[in-house]
């Protein structure tokens, strides 16, 4: 899927925390990815792509994001995104989802999780934030800067030249060179085209702390949800051990795989050994699903 495809097959729907832009594809049982800060669904394409033969994938702009409208008012941060999921998915009459999420859209999947755990029918977590690591030490200077009021001249430096981009970026990708300025426009030009969702962005940031990942820790900690952690090595936001950390937390962890020398965007960068995991994932959930009400019909 190419950035002008992604962009024409927007559709949108309406929650109590505003219009939610989101791209689609296949049939079948729901698969909801989530992205991160700055980025928007267009970073699930080569997962929608490949994988719209097994689920009905859908890729969502976070509040604050993409083509997403946030109601006037409306709290953005990372615990107001995890509820918009929630109405998301009310407003379009899904019950149960393979979640799957990458930085901070991977913390707003645990707080999903532990608020919603009756929704999952599987949980994937790659490299994110967790726990007390949020915002981690290496994006805190992006942090302060965005709280001095920096982020609109930052990101029109970025958009006027986008090797400015690939730089501040470059600890995020493996191969930042090789980011196509259409990958780029897509991610930056909401936030260009929209002072008011430019707002959002800096409210969105303003609100990173690890409050939101500590209050929920009880709840990952009973998650029996099949969960897949899914990690790159070679991540200065968040090192490998994090993903020992999420192992450990959640009882439901039914494997933990590593990308050797991947960095946070490996969904992007890797998408067909990441495409293959997840295939395997949904399957080893789905046939625990099924053996679960074989038994349950059983006892009846």
């Amino acid at each position: 899927m190419d950035a002008r495809t992604h962009t024409n097959d927007y559709k949108s729907v309406a929650t109590p925390s505003g219009v939610i832009g989101y791209v689609e594809r296949g049939q079948g049982p729901v698969a909801l990815f989530v992205h991160g800060v700055l980025l928007n669904g267009y970073l699930w394409r080569h997962q929608l792509d490949a994988l719209d033969d097994v689920r009905r994938c859908i890729a969502v702009d976070l509040l604050a994001h993409g083509r997403t409208e946030a109601a006037d008012g409306q709290d953005v941060s990372v615990t107001a995104n995890a509820h918009m999921l929630a109405q998301f998915l009310d407003a379009l009459g899904i019950d149960r989802i393979d979640l799957v999420g990458n930085d901070s859209g991977g913390g707003i999947c645990q707080i999903f999780a532990a608020l919603y755990p009756q929704r999952l029918r599987s949980l994937t977590l790659t490299n994110c934030d967790a726990h007390d690591n949020w915002p981690p030490e290496a994006f805190q200077a992006f942090v302060a800067m965005v709280a001095a009021g920096g982020l609109q001249g930052t990101l029109k430096a970025m958009w006027s030249d986008h090797d400015v981009y690939r730089q501040a970026l470059a600890p995020a990708y493996e191969r930042p060179a090789d980011v196509s300025d259409d990958t780029i426009a897509t991610y930056l030009r909401p936030f260009i085209e929209s002072t008011r969702r430019l707002r959002q962005l800096e409210a969105f940031v303003n609100a990173f702390d690890c409050r939101h990942t500590l209050a929920i820790e009880d709840g990952l900690r009973r998650l029996q949800t099949p969960t897949l952690i899914a990690w790159g090595t070679d991540d200065v936001y968040f090192p490998v051990e994090w993903s020992s950390w999420l192992q450990q937390t959640i009882p439901g962890t039914r494997r933990r795989i590593e990308f050797e020398g991947a960095r946070i965007f490996f969904p992007e960068e890797r998408p067909s050994e990441f495409n293959d995991a997840l295939r395997a994932h949904w399957l080893a959930a789905s046939t625990v699903e099924v053996d679960e009400a074989a038994r349950e019909q059983a006892n009846a």
